[in-house]
């Protein structure tokens, strides 16, 4: 029973997990990544013929890179995304995770992730403000030069010192709640242009987002693409940049699978180590059912029955136990962390705001028929031993 229990609320959750995953990825990050290891300068034509791609939905500009953010003493550095809304709501529908506010991006304004949020301490209308590194070089030139500068050059060194460090100051107009803590917790949502002029990027970019009419197919899409793509420029499907992620988790499925099925196979040492006493126990009975003409079948099926019963209503116990632990999985949960203080799932290692869980009726009827099959299998081997006993020796010495 708790074998099969654990096995399937363990492989429903950690297939739920790689659905969630992938569907999170799916929803915030773009089918295909075109990018380059320097900046998109004359990205205009380019983006033009992605978008005659076939297969090739929609496409946006982004801007995307490290920064600080700064409110009320409390600074962070998390990732600022810059996108046109227009464009970007074709590629992700970024609409759909607005919690607080509204997707306002116009003007000097910025929609952050709930948890960022929660960290900072911001809410709808406060203003953060933002320190780049993409001027990093214009800072230290302009200090070199103020080493060097004296009297009136000194002042005006100091002034255009002054002009390259001054941060950005954004309104909160939104926040949104992807249910993914990493894109909660790391992404600032600002206009492109804001991003262009945090990197210190003119008119560049760093690169170009690309929606498929199949997310799954994209792989297809991203060959046809390379063909306009110059080196350093290169593309990436959502599966690529995640990939690290997805062979984690399909190898920790398989392997929690495995490791979990001995849990079954302990069980049955259980069933066979009982039959075992049962059968040295019973000897006497034994020896006279066989005396009266029993044959080794009906022997065996007396002792065969036995254990089939003990696997077969421990495999159903189990199947209705995992159902109904799944179905309260993140009620449970909350009550261990509440309760017991024991955070079974924290969200910032496994970066979702629930327990994800789906049912593979497949993966259910493959697990409850191995362990009825081996808890039957089990019995199989005392029930022999004991149709196999001489009903002279049995009762020698009765």
């Amino acid at each position: 029973m708790l074998g099969v229990t654990v096995l399937i609320l363990v492989i429903a959750v950690m297939t739920g997990f790689d659905r969630e995953l992938r569907q999170k990825v799916i929803d915030f990050d773009a089918h295909i990544l075109v990018s380059s290891e320097d900046v998109f300068r004359d990205w205009r034509p380019l983006k033009a013929k992605i978008d005659k791609t076939p297969g090739v939905v929609a496409t946006a500009p982004f801007v995307q890179g490290p920064v600080i953010v700064e409110f009320h003493g409390r600074r962070l550095a998390p990732m600022i995304r810059g996108v046109d809304p227009g464009q970007e709501e074709k590629v992700i529908p970024l609409q759909k995770f607005i919690k607080f506010g509204k997707l306002d991006l116009e003007g000097e304004s910025t929609v952050l992730g709930i948890e960022l949020a929660r960290k900072l301490g911001v809410s709808i209308g406060d203003k953060v403000t933002i320190y780049s590194p993409g001027n990093v070089g214009q800072v230290l030139d302009s200090i070199k030069k103020l080493e060097n500068a004296k009297g009136e050059e000194e002042k005006k060194a100091v002034d255009e010192l002054r002009d390259v460090i001054l941060p950005k100051e954004l309104t909160v107009t939104g926040i949104f709640e992807t249910g993914h803590y990493l894109h909660d917790s790391e992404f600032l949502l600002v206009p492109v242009y804001v991003g262009q002029e945090l990197y210190g990027l003119d008119d560049a970019l760093h690169g170009i987002t690309v929606k498929t009419d199949n997310p799954y197919g994209a792989e297809r899409v991203k060959q046809e693409i390379q063909q306009f793509l110059e080196p350093p420029q290169y593309a990436q499907t959502w599966i690529d940049m995640n990939r690290q992620y997805f062979e984690a988790v399909r190898l920790e499925r398989t392997v929690m699978f495995f490791l979990l099925f001995f849990i079954v196979i302990v069980a049955a040492f259980g069933i066979m180590s009982t039959l075992i006493t049962v059968t040295v126990q019973k000897r006497h009975e034994i020896g006279i059912v066989k005396a009266l003409g029993a044959n080794i079948a009906q022997i065996i099926w007396v002792f065969l029955g036995q254990g089939t019963i003990v696997g077969l209503f421990g495999t159903i116990t189990g199947l209705g136990l995992g159902m109904t632990l799944i179905r309260y999985r993140n009620e449970f949960s909350h009550w261990l962390a509440s309760t017991l203080h024991i955070e079974i799932f924290p969200r910032e290692v496994y970066q979702f705001s629930s327990i994800p869980a789906e049912v593979i009726p497949h993966d259910v009827a493959i697990i409850c028929i191995s362990a009825f099959l081996i808890c039957s299998f089990a019995a199989l081997i005392p029930a022999y031993f004991a149709a196999r006993l001489d009903p002279v020796k049995a009762l020698r010495y009765e």
